[in-house]
């Protein structure tokens, strides 16, 4: 019998219709045999890991919720070794970068494009740290002040706020921007040098932010997007944000989708000192200690990915 193992977190901001429009549905499923995987108060790490140990070949992994659920189905599915599972994603989150990318489907529309055997190969990034494995991302990696700013949307009063249902995108654009003025001047990067494809380098004094960006959703922002989700290619830029400047440098051109960046398959950030950075995926965070590099490429294999896209 077939298995769908749905991951799905009940403290999410949306978890009551996710409760509605994917728990209730799933459970008179027939010809299917359900898991499910419900997401704890740890980690995305623990989480991928807690995940990669009860899957199968040829699973149905459905992610029900906002790109901390997909992150952790992405991760949980690479951790298990297993080529033929597949991953499908349902946007109940704030932004969805992860289930836009893929058609941000509902549950029919995947189970009848599953029935129908459409499924599509995709490589999400894999981040480095010194060397050794960190995390994969489908959709972009940020380092320093971006990936800092995701830890507001964990303070009590904002999570409450985006809980209730109440407040949506704009809400936490606001946030941010209140974030950024009160935040823009500590420094977030240690001084570094990048390395791209080809041995193109850039000395990186005063910045900010390093964005590797692969999936669909953020890559509408960049300059072309033929290499999204592929094999070999991704999209990196580094910038200084902590100016007025710096900020409008990426904003007005974000707005006829024209941010500059860089083609590339296999990043390499050689930091001048070791210390710790904030690095995130999908909004989901996390201080690392860095002796000295930061290294970004595609994943050695794909995941199969059920989508419209």
């Amino acid at each position: 019998m077939k298995r769908l193992i749905l991951v799905y977190n009940p403290r999410s901001s949306r978890y009551a219709r996710v409760r509605k429009e994917v728990l209730a549905p799933v459970r008179r499923l027939k010809g299917w045999m359900i898991g499910r995987f419900e997401v704890v108060n740890t980690d995305v790490d623990d989480n991928a890991r807690r995940l990669a140990k009860i899957l199968k070949d040829d699973d149905l992994v459905v992610a029900a919720g906002g790109d901390a659920a997909a992150t952790i189905a992405v991760n949980g599915i690479m951790l298990s070794g297993f080529p033929e599972v597949k991953l499908a994603v349902l946007g109940y989150g704030n932004f969805n970068d992860v289930a836009k990318s893929f058609g941000n489907l509902n549950l029919k529309a995947v189970l009848d494009l599953m029935e129908k055997g459409r499924k599509k190969r995709v490589w999400a990034l894999d981040l480095l740290v010194d060397g050794k494995h960190f995390r994969y991302g489908m959709s972009y990696f940020t380092v320093g002040m971006f990936a800092e700013s995701c830890a507001l949307f964990d303070e009590p009063e904002i999570r409450e706020k985006l809980c209730s249902g109440k407040k949506g995108v704009l809400f936490s654009i606001k946030e941010l921007a209140r974030w950024w003025r009160r935040e823009r001047k500590r420094r977030f990067l240690p001084d570094f040098e990048v390395i791209w494809r080809g041995g193109k380098t850039r000395r990186c004094t005063g910045c900010t932010d390093y964005v590797a960006v692969n999936g669909l959703r953020m890559a509408q922002l960049m300059k072309g997007r033929h290499w999204c989700l592929l094999k070999d290619e991704f999209q990196s830029e580094v910038g200084n944000l902590s100016s007025f400047g710096g900020l409008m440098r990426i904003m007005l051109p974000s707005i006829v989708r024209q941010i500059p960046g860089e083609e590339t398959k296999d990043d390499v950030l050689k930091f001048d000192e070791g210390g710790e950075v904030m690095v995130q995926a999908e909004g989901e965070y996390k201080r690392v200690k860095v002796e000295r590099t930061i290294e970004v490429k595609k994943a050695r294999r794909p995941i199969w990915v059920i989508g419209d896209f």
